[in-house]
């Protein structure tokens, strides 16, 4: 491997702190919402992404899509989620092959609940740090690196797919 590009000083600092917040961040999400709400931070994602669905609804295919997530690991989180009565699972109208994942009145009451809290655990840890202008740079950054590793973009939660999509 004589050609390798070797990061530059400055290319391994900034690799070594994008590495730290990767490593570091996820525990701060979960620690919050397991302390706050006894969910972990993916559980709650994937309420969140269903709130934001509309009808409160999404194929399972669609959800996992949504949350960067196996069907295998989402099923086993939306089963925890259904035995809690946040999330139910019904027949897909449109397609009696598939099923929907929907999010119960108690799972609206849920994310309403928690979502306050981990808002402020996000803007303490990831927003208020920021300018205005890092913000528009944090999400040029992290829109180019998706583009890199997901060019298929199957990982998109601004855009949510159809219930029956």
């Amino acid at each position: 491997m004589t050609d390798v590009r070797w990061l530059s000083p400055d290319e391994l600092q900034a690799w070594k702190k994008f590495v730290a917040v990767v490593e570091l961040l996820p525990g701060v999400l979960d620690s919050q919402l397991q302390r706050d709400a006894e969910l972990s931070h993916f559980e709650y994602f994937v309420l969140a992404m269903l709130s934001e669905a509309p009808d409160r609804t999404l194929r399972m295919t669609g959800l996992a899509s949504a949350t960067n997530a196996t069907l295998p690991r989402l099923s086993h989180v939306v089963s925890r989620l259904e035995k809690r009565g946040f999330i139910e699972r019904v027949a897909c109208a449109e397609d009696r092959r598939a099923t929907n994942a929907r999010l119960t009145d108690a799972g609206v009451a849920k994310v309403v609940e928690t979502a306050p809290g981990h808002v402020t655990t996000v803007r303490e840890n990831v927003i208020d740090p920021l300018s205005d202008s890092d913000i528009a740079d944090l999400d040029r950054i992290m829109g180019r690196m998706l583009g890199t590793i997901d060019p298929e973009r199957r990982f998109n939660p601004a855009v949510m797919a159809e219930p029956g999509a």
